[in-house]
């Protein structure tokens, strides 16, 4: 995204500033001309009214119907024009002969300006502009007229073009103090607008906000859980690539921005997240068929929820890398107890040949080949599953080698399963009780634990007890809950996803345990045998 000339604040200050200037710019003049033919008005009929106030003097009517007395209509108009503040005042004759005029030696003349024409001809009133002998001015033209209607002459009432411009030009000073204030105001305004703005914009430039906006859409498309996001009325607002293909994949063909998450996703709970405000982790969820795990938070502004964002993806994926991961736990945790326990044995085979104890050498070599040969012919004798045989080789080599006991039993020989599936959520359910067993016994004076597996009428029985310190019943009822855990912070998930794995499979746990006593776990599993299967 390429960086702009000028930053968003200045940015905005211009386009303000030049809108305001433009507005009142355009405002200015339309009021100017206004004011100009509003002025121009007002000096037009204040002529008017001088030149019939003059018109109905009797002196001036008289004057021009007797016989004609230039001092006394001089006077008057002299007196006239000194109070309305005219240019001037000439009452003239029906010749056009002046009785009167500011300056007196033009009294006795043709009136000048070649409008006066049409006043003495057709004896109506009339403003007309003309250069006379005092300049160019506006000129109010009114007929004379004796007490029997016959004119007998005119006046014409003169104002200065240039105290109409002076007027004009007083009137606008106004609009243009006003404009220049508005004008300031608008600059004070832009620059408040635009630290407001860049404010809510965190300071961030438009081409950085662009470039973090690639930035979040790349990111959300690239990654592979499914991630949609929902606003205050429960509206979709975010959906990306990936959640798409799961939607698809479920049967969900149609594009879900703007829609409804309760119509197009029924099951979800986005909603009660925001109406909560809390957040639910690892939640499981059926998608018309497809089981996906949830992770569903609120999204917070100033303390408030503004909305929620789900991520999730397809439990299948998630079991599978969970499997890979645990066999390879299970082959690294094997491997390293066989090894360490080889490596005592080596020391003890090393100090009798150096005590050159030949026949106890040779006792003890036999003893531990054929230990060995029996447990491990014992264990794959048992159990036809070579993954879960496996696993309690390697948990029984763990327990030597932590200086525990483990007995293992197993009546009956366990076959494949059905449903290899199965041998993965065992896996969980053995390993979380036999872990659990260990921890236990840690600080027990007798370090013991007992595994017994029996299987008889498709129900595989799992049967794991320890010498601990036992639990209380308020313990015993609490130690299933997710995230509960007596040995410190960030643990107790071990029990919650073996009381998970149980009821997926449709079992049943009984949990028998005293304080000072130990503790028994019992589970009873629906198993199906592959043989059983396949017939």
């Amino acid at each position: 995204m390429k960086k702009g000339k000028f930053s968003l604040q200045a940015i905005i200050i211009l386009f303000v500033c030049s809108v305001v200037a433009l507005s009142l710019g355009i405002t200015d003049i339309i009021i100017s001309k206004r004011i100009t033919s509003s002025v121009e008005e007002t000096e037009k009929e204040k002529a008017l009214n001088v030149a019939r106030m003059t018109s109905l003097s009797p002196s001036v009517i008289d004057a021009l119907d007797g016989a004609p007395n230039h001092r006394e209509v001089q006077d008057f108009a002299s007196q006239v024009k000194d109070k309305t503040n005219v240019n001037f005042v000439v009452v003239m004759d029906m010749k056009g002969i002046r009785l009167s005029h500011p300056d007196p030696n033009e009294v006795g003349k043709h009136f000048k300006g070649g409008d006066e024409g049409p006043v003495l001809t057709t004896g109506k009133e009339y403003v007309s502009i003309s250069k006379g002998t005092l300049g160019k001015s506006m000129r109010a033209f009114t007929p004379i007229k004796n007490s029997q209607g016959i004119q007998v002459g005119a006046v014409a009432v003169g104002i200065s073009l240039e105290n109409v411009t002076k007027a004009v030009h007083k009137g606008r000073i106004g609009i243009f103090f006003g404009t220049l204030i508005g004008i300031l105001i608008g600059i004070i305004g832009a620059v408040g607008l635009a630290k407001y703005i860049k404010k809510i914009l965190l300071g961030l430039e438009p081409f950085a906000i662009a470039k973090l906006l690639e930035e979040r859409s790349s990111m959300l498309q690239s990654v592979r859980e499914g991630i949609i996001a929902i606003d205050q009325e429960g509206k979709i607002t975010l959906v990306n690539r990936a959640a798409k293909k799961l939607f698809k994949r479920a049967g969900l063909e149609e594009n879900p921005m703007g829609r409804n998450i309760e119509a197009y996703l029924p099951e979800t709970r986005l909603t009660r997240i925001i109406a909560s405000g809390d957040t639910e982790l690892d939640q499981e969820q059926n998608l018309n068929g497809v089981t996906i795990l949830v992770n569903r938070v609120p999204v917070i502004v100033e303390n408030k929820p503004v909305g929620a964002i789900a991520t999730f993806r397809d439990k299948t994926e998630v079991k599978l890398l969970a499997e890979q991961l645990t066999g390879v736990r299970n082959y690294a945790d094997a491997l390293r107890a066989q090894a360490h326990e080889f490596m005592n044995k080596l020391h003890v085979i090393l100090g009798l040949v150096r005590t050159e104890q030949y026949d106890t050498l040779a006792n003890y070599v036999s003893e531990t080949v054929n230990h060995r040969e029996t447990e491990m012919g014992f264990v794959t004798k048992k159990i036809q599953d070579p993954v879960l045989a496996g696993f309690i080789i390697g948990k029984l080599s763990f327990a030597r080698e932590s200086g525990a006991s483990l007995s293992f039993d197993c009546s009956s020989k366990l076959p494949k399963p059905a449903n290899s599936e199965i041998t993965h959520e065992l896996i969980t359910i053995i390993g979380n009780l036999f872990d659990n067993a260990m921890e236990a016994i840690a600080d027990s004076p007798n370090k013991n634990v007992d595994l017994k597996l029996d299987y008889a009428e498709d129900i595989l029985t799992i049967e794991v007890k320890d010498t601990g310190m036992g639990m209380t019943t308020s313990l015993q009822n609490r130690i299933l809950d997710k995230g509960f855990s007596t040995k410190g912070e960030n643990r107790g998930f071990g029990l919650y996803l073996l009381a998970q794995a149980i009821e997926k499979l449709e079992g049943d746990m009984i949990i028998s345990s005293k304080p000072g006593k130990g503790t028994n776990f019992a589970v009873y599993i629906p198993y199906k045998a592959e043989d059983e299967s396949n017939d």
